[in-house]
């Protein structure tokens, strides 16, 4: 299956069950899930990263458990909305995804989450260095997926 447009991965997917949104960073893969209707996305885990295959065990696990049938990646595009190096390596992990396992995948503009959520941390609740360090990437996750999940809904 290709990689899709988000508008298109709703039809792409069955009725009631959970999509996964993830956070690649170069250490971390931050991974959220969506409740069975697709309506609010919650943090879930961060897998450290190792080798690629490793990596997609673990998500292939995380996703089993929950019953997730596709994934939402979060692409950082630049401010001036072009695509660097992060966006590039995103679009290989999509890649190298769908050479173990055909599922629908979609991208979405993550533009600024790390940052958004950061902020809500040390804002309105108070986390330390440490702690925002162990919940960022998963939430930023949640961030992500949260609003490709608006996205769909809304057209």
């Amino acid at each position: 299956m290709p990689v899709l447009d988000i508008t298109d991965l709703a039809a792409a997917l069955p009725q009631y069950a959970p999509l996964v949104g993830l956070d690649p960073g170069e250490k971390t893969i931050g991974v959220a899930v969506s409740d069975v209707t697709r309506t609010v996305a919650s943090p879930l885990h961060t897998i450290e990263k190792t080798r690629f295959t490793k990596d997609a065990e673990a998500l292939f696990k995380l996703m089993d458990s929950r019953g997730a049938v596709g994934i939402v990646i979060g692409l950082p595009m630049n401010m001036d909305g072009t695509e660097g190096v992060r966006a590039q390596s995103n679009r290989a992990l999509a890649r190298n995804i769908l050479r173990l396992k055909d599922l629908p995948i979609a991208f979405w503009d993550e533009r600024l989450s790390t940052a958004a959520v950061t902020r809500v941390l040390i804002d309105e609740h108070d986390v330390n260095r440490k702690r925002r360090a162990e919940v960022v990437d998963k939430m930023a996750a949640a961030w992500i997926l949260q609003g490709a999940l608006e996205r769909m809904r809304n057209g």
